[in-house]
């Protein structure tokens, strides 16, 4: 199994690209489980609501070290962005965060382009800050030393750019996943 993160700034159709990946090729995805938990705070956020994202996200992929079940697994989200968060609101990243990132659990990352309109909602907090949150989220995938292609377009054009790519990576046909 080929396990693909997809990430990216706020509002870059991180979800819905997981969600039709996953239908494309008839697996299963990872919903954003920060954008859950947030969403379920009567408060504002804080460190420790952080860190138990974080060690969440970490037990989702654990979930999925070793299944063979289905040619890819989806994760709308992964610890690259966590991390930043740590870093962007606390300076401060716990070890635990860098020490799973450097398992190299990812085959693939799709980073999403900020190039598709902003939609504002209660637990997204940077619109106008995504060009950098996106050069930020490259920098440190770069630093992994992890492979990954940037994904662009509107609509369905985002979802068969990332597509081809994903099949140009792995070298695979469309006619491998239809029904």
């Amino acid at each position: 199994m080929y396990k693909i993160a997809i990430i990216g700034p706020e509002s870059t159709g991180k979800t819905m690209l997981a969600e039709q990946l996953a239908a494309h090729y008839h697996s299963p995805w990872v919903p954003e489980y920060a954008r859950m938990y947030i969403e379920s705070l009567s408060r504002p956020y804080h460190f420790d609501d952080i860190k138990h994202i974080a060690l969440k996200q970490i037990e989702q992929e654990i979930e999925y070290e070793t299944d063979r079940t289905y040619p890819f697994v989806f994760f709308d989200t992964e610890l690259i962005i966590t991390k930043v968060w740590f870093e962007y609101c606390y300076n401060e990243v716990p070890s635990f965060v860098e020490d799973r990132l450097n398992t190299g659990f990812f085959d693939l990352y799709l980073l999403c382009e900020p190039d598709i309109p902003w939609v504002a909602d209660p637990v997204r907090e940077h619109g106008h800050d995504r060009e950098h949150f996106f050069n930020w989220y490259q920098s440190e995938i770069v630093k992994l030393k992890k492979p990954y292609v940037c994904i662009h377009g509107i609509d369905e054009d985002r979802v068969q750019n990332a597509i081809r790519k994903i099949n140009d990576f792995f070298k695979l046909t469309n006619s491998e996943f239809v029904n």
